[in-house]
């Protein structure tokens, strides 16, 4: 087996309010924004904004809560 160093684009950030689906994966040097929602088995590879809710694998942003928030 060949030796391989261990690697990090940064830190996970999940802000307040946050939903996470189970088995979702968050990798390295992502941001999920405040009220977000992400999907049960998503990959997320990106940073998400807040209010958004994402799914898939890769994660994509499908929606957004924020406009049931203002109501």
């Amino acid at each position: 087996m060949c030796w391989q160093p261990i690697t990090s684009k940064g830190d996970i950030v999940i802000e307040d309010d946050v939903w996470l689906g189970v088995g979702a994966i968050v990798l390295d040097g992502v941001t999920i924004g405040r009220g977000a929602v992400i999907g049960a088995g998503a990959v997320v590879t990106e940073s998400i904004p807040a209010y958004a809710i994402a799914v898939g694998a890769p994660a994509r942003v499908v929606g957004h809560r924020r406009q049931q928030i203002e109501r």
